[in-house]
């Protein structure tokens, strides 16, 4: 039996070495890509495009917030959606092995053994000899191989194609990663935010009750009037209102925290605001190009059309012959002991090669159907890039605007303050009515909640 095996063997091997691969082979497609980074900088200051970019900092060291920080690590240790995505990649990594096995030979084997009675009266007038012999028994032990040959290349396409596919679902983990880390800092900046809004409130609604205090001070002295109280009352109303609203928002974001790191619904402990740590007056963007290499979800994206590609080779190589090798040896015996006799062993070997030949299309249009679907995944892939040039340009133009924005605010809050004082020493001197005092207070309190705003979207 080994003499056979060893042939059989052997061709396989021969077969596999001078085997090829049918498909195209993976060329990345061309990219347009800019020179330089709209809104990156103004042509006439710098031209020439900075080679260090802000990608390759490490979020650590993006936001300084040790607060933040630290709610950044325990939701890459705890979100679900960060653990579902690394299990993806374990499923995808089992997914591999399954696919590759498929190159490889199988070989089971397999023992029987068989014993049976008979009655002597049965026996009478075979058993010649006259003896009483009534019970047989045989056993064997068998040992069998197969082996889909890959001649054209059919299972490394599809361990190619599976390969990608798991190189695709390592880079969606990295996305998934850097979504949560731009999640978590949002959240948290809106949660300032919302902190600020709160505060700006509270400390409104009490210079509003010192003036409602002084209004209804000047009404009964006779200096002023109840429709200067009823104004007054309403903007300490207004102020009043708005703090269960802010305090149902800070709430609600607290829980939204809680869930991105992975805990019960509950409160969320605050740090030194990031409007407190210095901002670069210019953003390090590096060379467009770079981004292709450096953008996860390009990555992602030129990983899945990898694998649309090595399908459009499994595709083929299906129209092409199948061959396939089987052998089976063994030994049987009447007694235990001829088991290992080798006088008692057996084998069988045979080669199969099957053709397609017809099967009204169907292998045809799945070759089409695997090229339109490279082409969609081409379309994809360029689109990805595009958007991710626009992610970056987008960031910049707001990062310069939200600047200018905010300084615009800052002056517009300074003045409605001061406007705010001015009327009210016009209408303590009984020079102006309370309207005035009314119209630059809601000015004023508008200003703070805007530049608070303005402040979170310039940290951003």
């Amino acid at each position: 039996m080994k003499q056979p095996l060893f042939i059989l063997c052997t061709l396989a091997s021969a077969l596999c070495v001078t085997g090829c691969t049918v498909g195209p082979r993976y060329r990345r497609p061309a990219a347009n890509t800019p020179q330089v980074f709209r809104g990156a900088t103004p042509p006439d200051i710098n031209p020439t495009p900075i080679t260090t970019s802000l990608g390759d900092e490490k979020w650590a060291e993006v936001f300084r917030d040790p607060i933040l920080q630290q709610l950044i690590r325990e939701a890459l240790a705890n979100n679900y959606d960060v653990q579902i995505a690394a299990q993806h990649v374990l499923e995808q990594q089992d997914q591999v092995g399954i696919t590759r096995a498929q190159q490889f030979p199988t070989v089971s084997g397999g023992g029987s053994s068989t014993a049976i009675g008979l009655p002597s009266s049965l026996l009478k007038g075979i058993n010649s000899s006259g003896t009483t012999a009534k019970n047989f028994y045989t056993s064997g032990f068998t040992l069998s191989a197969a082996w889909n040959l890959d001649f054209w290349g059919l299972y490394r396409r599809q361990t190619e194609a599976a390969r990608a596919q798991l190189l695709a679902t390592e880079w969606g983990r990295r996305v998934t990663i850097d979504t949560v880390i731009e999640n978590v800092a949002t959240a948290y900046f809106q949660l300032r935010t919302l902190d600020a809004e709160l505060e700006i409130t509270r400390r409104t609604l009490e210079a509003r009750k010192q003036s409602l205090q002084l209004t209804q001070t000047m009404e009964q002295g006779g200096s002023g009037t109840l429709s200067d109280v009823r104004q007054a009352e309403q903007l300490l109303y207004t102020a009043a209102a708005a703090i269960p609203d802010y305090e149902r928002q800070i709430e609600q974001q607290e829980n939204s925290i809680s869930i991105l790191l992975g805990r019960n619904p509950g409160p969320i402990i605050r740090g030194a605001s990031e409007r407190n740590w210095p901002q670069p007056e210019q953003i390090p963007v590096g060379i467009p190009s770079q981004l292709l290499e450096r953008r996860p979800d390009i990555q992602q994206a030129e990983a899945e059309l990898i694998a649309a590609n090595a399908d459009v080779g499994v595709a083929k190589a299906q129209l092409f012959p199948q061959v396939s090798l089987s052998g089976t040896g063994g030994t049987a015996s009447s007694q235990l002991k001829g088991l290992v006799d080798g006088k008692n062993l057996y084998w069988y070997e045979s080669g199969n090669l099957t053709q397609p030949i017809f099967d009204a299309g169907k292998l045809r249009n799945n070759l089409r159907l695997s090229e339109a679907q490279k082409q969609e995944e081409v379309l994809a892939y360029q689109r990805t890039i595009k958007q991710a040039f626009q992610g970056v340009s987008d960031a910049l133009i707001g990062l310069q605007k939200f600047r200018e924005y905010r300084e615009q605010e800052a002056n517009l809050t300074a003045s409605a303050e001061d406007a705010t004082r001015l009327a009210r020493l016009r209408y303590n001197g009984g020079s102006t009515s309370y309207l005035e005092v009314l119209t630059n207070d809601t000015n004023y309190y508008s200003a703070q909640l805007t530049l608070a705003v303005a402040q979170e979207d310039g940290a951003l």
